[in-house]
């Protein structure tokens, strides 16, 4: 890996009025480029909707307009789009409808803006469709960052975030309103607005070249060794932050040596089968996941087996440390047949699986699992249940959203003394169960009809 730390400035101007910058309380910004300087001078800023390009949804929010050398605005997760028979609802046939696509995901805005040849990208942050409050873009992206050297790929040389309030500046100073602009950004007809505004960065880059490892355990299948079931759970987290005062590790207790744990008691009991099972069964503890799912990419595109002999994968990312639940939920419920088999051994367990309640947020495109599924592999990725037993309605939700909060991407992920880990073994068992069936099964799972990944394993299997 390279590590790159940037000491970023930046400017935007309105005529001749300076919108004043402050780092990380306003804005954050790198250079994933690796030079030792990056400088974007005095580049015009042109407001582009949600940035997406999407021919399956015969929507192109650039419309021809040429962003070459300029700064680009961008709002984060996809169009809202109304059911025009219930405008009180998303159209399902849209992006989804509520469901966030990976268009709407901040990699996908830097990706177009790279393609399309913008100097910069600014996504504008907002905690309701970013799915994380501000200070996570702080933690995430105000320290070191690392990138795979060599990856292939475009990048934007000045990829940054910026908070609501000072975009809202910014677009006021320039005779625009926020609201107005976004309410417009969700219509197909929607085109490109320059600013009256220009942004200057200037970046410079501290980098230097680390060895991280995935690392991976392999138990041999007894007839079809061949072929593969892949548990996955990253290791990685934020390390530490000089600047913060009092603590400053940030020990990801749950995000992710929970998930960690729960990798290494699945492989536990794995070995201790009698008879062994049919396929082999991989164990992978992936790094840099917190850096953009860098070592599941790295593994997906340098496979231990190969992926069309891959059935499945079953990602692990945080487990659920507040008690046993009547519910376990399903992240991308409906894409693959892995969701039958999991419905069933939820049932031996006398609890019922339940969709995301929360689609909106992107979660299957922020996980390890993301990078097998761009490959065609069919993958399950599940998070705690909120029904939890022997509490009042409504305690799950509420420590879902304190942990996100309170928690999450903050020093203060450690372990705490009212943990109860009984949900969690159950959770455990559950996707222990999972892998053993299908490394057992004849039929291989699939994904369903309609899935964006689902042409991609077709073709591999062919």
């Amino acid at each position: 890996l390279v590590g790159y730390r940037g000491e970023p400035g930046a400017e935007l101007v309105v005529g001749r009025r300076k919108i004043a910058l402050k780092y990380l309380d306003d804005y954050v910004a790198v250079a994933p480029r690796l030079e030792p300087l990056t400088a974007v001078e005095n580049s015009e800023i042109v407001f582009v909707g949600y940035g997406v390009v999407a021919p399956e949804y015969d929507r192109d929010d650039f419309k021809g307009t040429d962003v070459r050398g300029k700064t680009v605005l961008m709002l984060i997760n996809d169009p809202p789009v109304a059911d025009p028979a219930d405008p009180a609802t998303l159209d399902e046939r849209l992006f989804k409808g509520r469901a966030m696509t990976y268009y709407g995901r901040w990699t996908y805005k830097y990706e177009i803006a790279a393609e399309k040849g913008a100097a910069a990208a600014i996504i504008v942050h907002e905690t309701e469709p970013a799915g994380y409050p501000w200070g996570v873009v702080q933690s995430s992206w105000g320290g070191e960052n690392f990138t795979i050297p060599g990856a292939g790929g475009a990048r934007v040389a000045v990829q940054s975030w910026m908070t609501l309030e000072k975009t809202k500046e910014l677009l006021a100073a320039s005779g625009l309103d926020f609201d107005a602009l976004k309410r417009a950004a969700a219509r197909s007809d929607f085109r490109p607005v320059a600013l009256p505004a220009r942004a200057t960065f200037r970046i410079r880059n501290t980098l230097r070249e680390i060895a991280s490892r995935n690392v991976i355990a392999r138990l041999e299948g007894a007839r079809r060794p061949q072929e593969c079931v892949l548990y996955t759970s990253h290791w990685d987290h934020l390390g530490r932050d000089g600047s913060l005062a009092g603590d400053q590790i940030f020990n990801g207790a749950v995000d992710n040596a929970s998930g960690v744990a729960i990798l290494i008691e699945i492989a536990r009991a794995f070995t201790r089968l009698e008879p062994k099972p049919s396929r082999t069964v991989l164990f992978a503890a992936l790094t840099a996941e917190e850096q953009g799912l860098l070592g599941a990419k790295y593994l997906a595109e340098h496979p231990v087996c190969p992926l069309e002999k891959t059935l499945a994968n079953i990602n692990i990312d945080g487990m659920n440390p507040w008690g046993r639940t009547r519910d376990f939920v399903v992240v991308g419920l409906g894409n693959t047949t892995l969701d039958e088999l999991a419905e069933e051994l939820a049932r031996r367990q006398g609890r019922f699986i339940k969709p995301d309640a929360e689609p909106e947020k992107g979660f299957f495109y922020r996980a390890d699992h993301f990078e097998f599924a761009k490959q065609g592999v069919p993958a399950f990725y599940s998070h705690a249940g909120t029904d939890f037993l022997d509490k009042p309605p409504g305690y799950g939700e509420q420590k879902r959203k304190e942990f996100t909060e309170r928690d999450y991407h903050k020093p203060s992920d450690e372990i705490k003394a009212d943990w109860d880990l009984a949900g969690a073994v159950e959770d455990a068992r559950l996707l222990m169960l999972l892998g053993l069936e299908v490394s057992r099964a004849e039929r291989w799972p699939h994904w369903k009809p309609g899935t964006e990944f689902r042409a991609r394993r077709e073709a591999m299997l062919r």
